[in-house]
């Protein structure tokens, strides 16, 4: 064995030990894990012990480890979803980006920086930690909350606006290098941006999708594995020749395989390898870092940091007020968005390669992006906090008026039902309530799913679950089950606890995606611990109809009849906000609710006169003067300021509301 790959087994095997004990020591003290891949990079590099000198070799497989990044970052990238989205990603998230950006540039400028240092800082001080405020909003039960939503929009979008920055940098190194270039840099970039996604785009639809067809039928998972590896690695190198960043052409490769059924078995292939080489990546950020100039310059590097998040964070702030977000819901934004993220680092080390940042300076500003990093946790999970602090008075008022409007609308409810969510599982159990003529309240934070419902007829209200003040409002004292029916392990044990703390008898029916939990739950005060899937929705509303006294031929003649009848009484559903108009789900059907104005056709027909059969859709309730009824006569006149609640797929009713508005047949 030669000297030089002694030396690499070496620094392999001090490296791996060193990540093992400060990563696991990191998760102990609920650290982000990339921290613990940057402090082992400044352990082992050469402003630390110097136990590794000569990088080159790990800096190669760090650079593999952006473009399984991006690779996987290619492949949740769904158009559909982002449509869905596109006032909070296009919107606020192209503001944010633009707005920080050019407040950062300006500063940079004032600070005495050349403008391609001042861009690089600017692009890479815009992004936001993907990786560590995603995880920390899913562990506080937040992501589908107006801070979490609305967090996720903008982070999308940096996500997106991260590829056009990495082939940014190259570009300005070449217009560095000739003077007065960048223009025609650009330009140049920017067409052979449009040809690279042109011949990817034919690649992915000519060549792909068979070549997976094919390696799936061989059944072969090692085939299957290599081929992954085979078309990643391939198309960063296509980009790469073509002059482009090679994640450019990770990411267009993933999303290329985005729309296939092999999606989800591709990402699981890809995982050991993005995480261990990404983990690579960090570390090879580390080893950037001098910790003598951390320590020789540390009042700069903490008032950097400071700078950082307070000129993020007021930025944000203004952003998400002009989009009209409350001043509370805009405090959590801006407080949880405020560090540099991963791409800004990927960034700044891609601009340290092309020398577009001096190394003194440069090192500065890394070593205060990581400090960012660092606190971006605790400020995540101390986000609500902070904003109720901020803004007390309008955090307060609005609290109050959710829990008001939930207390007055249920003042007079007693032995009922709580519904802890509202999604599929909980709309399917609220249908069997219906039928069984039992009266409850649901609680759910998707607003356009709780205004849609509501339309309809529903007892359905926008409100955390988890809150104690909202609970009580619910009627807990007098009603006489709770049913948690999402399947989100954080979220159902803060319900639990909260429950429990208010009333210790209740009986509580959980659902849970599968059995790593029941313990837990049944620890945190659950009656009783449901599995998931469809069958289950079933078994869950049988399970509920029981233990509050119905008749068990009853209860067996309900589940029977949704067998029999192909789960046609589970196959539409209240869209949500998140929900992919294109999704196998949807192309079932939707339940929508259509108001009768005065100017409508339909006021004074028969619901008899009217061709549902010609659409297929189904009247499922009419909703007249607050009062819901189920399955009406097809005798029945409809009459001004009706809600009609029907269901079908999405363009059907959209056909049917337009005859019920004009009196057009459409077909």
């Amino acid at each position: 064995m030669t000297s030089h790959e002694e030396n690499l087994l070496f620094h392999a095997v001090v490296l791996l030990a060193i990540a093992v004990v400060t990563v696991a020591v990191s998760r102990r003290l609920s650290f982000p894990p990339i921290l613990g891949y940057i402090i082992v990079g400044m352990i082992v590099g050469p402003f630390g012990f110097s136990l590794i000198e000569q990088e080159e070799n790990i800096a190669l497989l760090a650079e593999l480890g952006i473009v399984f990044l991006l690779f996987a970052i290619g492949l949740e990238f769904s158009i559909s979803q982002m449509m869905a989205m596109r006032r909070l990603v296009f919107g606020m998230g192209t503001a944010q980006v633009f707005a920080t950006a050019l407040v950062v540039y300006l500063l940079a400028q004032l600070g005495g920086l050349d403008v391609n240092t001042s861009i690089v800082i600017a692009g890479a001080f815009a992004l936001s930690s993907t990786a560590i405020v995603i995880k920390q909003l899913v562990e506080q039960s937040e992501i589908q909350s107006r801070h979490g939503r609305s967090i996720l929009g903008v982070l999308i979008f940096q996500d997106i606006i991260a590829i056009p920055l990495l082939i940014l940098i190259p570009t300005l190194a070449m217009s560095q290098a000739e003077e007065g270039a960048l223009a025609s840099a650009m330009t140049i970039a920017f067409l052979k941006g449009i040809l690279v996604v042109v011949i990817m785009h034919l690649i992915g639809r000519h060549l792909l999708r068979p070549l997976f067809h094919e390696v799936a039928c061989a059944k072969s998972q090692e085939l299957f594995t290599l081929t992954v590896l085979t078309v990643a690695l391939g198309a960063a190198a296509f980009t790469e020749e073509m002059g482009l960043s090679m994640t450019l052409g990770a990411f267009l490769a993933g999303m290329m395989l985005s729309e296939t059924q092999y999606r989800h078995q591709i990402e699981s292939d890809i995982r050991p390898f993005q995480d261990i080489l990404l983990g690579l990546f960090f570390v090879t950020v580390g080893m950037l870092i001098s910790i003598e100039i951390l320590f020789a310059n540390f009042f700069i590097v903490l008032a950097l940091t400071g700078a950082i998040i307070a000129v993020k964070g007021v930025t944000l702030y203004w952003v998400a007020r002009l989009f009209r977000k409350e001043p509370g819901v805009s405090a959590r934004i801006s407080l949880s968005l405020a560090q540099v993220g991963e791409f800004g680092l990927v960034l700044m080390t891609l601009a340290f390669t092309y020398k577009l940042l001096p190394e003194q300076e440069g090192n500065i500003l890394l070593t205060a992006a990581v400090m960012s990093m660092a606190v971006a946790p605790f400020m995540v999970k101390f986000n609500g906090h902070i904003a109720k602090f901020l803004h007390k008075s309008s955090y307060s008022q609005n609290h109050d008026a959710i829990s008001d409007t939930i207390a007055e609308h249920n003042r007079h409810l007693s032995d009922h039902i709580i519904l802890c969510g509202f999604g599929r599982v909980g709309q399917t159990v609220a249908r069997f309530l219906h039928h069984s003529n039992e009266r409850f309240t649901a609680l759910d934070m998707d607003i356009k799913r709780v205004n849609e419902a509501r339309l309809a007829g529903e007892s359905v209200y926008y409100g955390d679950a988890s809150k104690e003040s909202i609970l009580k409002a619910a009627g807990l004292d007098r009603a006489k089950i709770i049913m948690i029916t999402f399947s989100d392990y954080p979220s159902t044990i803060k319900i639990l606890h909260s429950i429990r703390h208010l009333d210790s008898q209740i009986p509580i029916l959980v659902r849970t995606l599968d059995d790593a939990h029941v313990n837990e739950f049944l620890a945190a005060g659950a009656t009783e611990v449901i599995p998931d899937i469809f069958e289950s929705s079933i078994m869950l509303a049988s399970h509920l109809l029981l233990m509050i006294g119905q008749p068990p031929s009853k209860v067996l003649r309900e589940t029977r009849l949704a067998r029999r009848d192909r789960y046609r009484l589970l196959e539409s559903f209240y869209p949500g906000i998140d929900d992919d108009p294109t999704s196998h789900q949807l192309m079932k059907g939707i339940i929508h609710s259509v108001p009768l104005h005065e100017e409508d056709f339909a006021i004074g027909k028969r619901l008899q006169e009217i061709p549902w059969s010609e659409w297929e859709v189904k009247v499922d309730a009419i909703k007249r003067s607050g009062v819901r009824g189920e399955n009406p006569d097809f005798a029945t006149e409809l009459l001004l300021e009706d809600h009609l609640v029907l269901s079908g797929l999405p363009e059907a009713i959209k056909r049917a509301e337009n005859y019920l508005r004009k009196g057009i047949l459409e077909t």
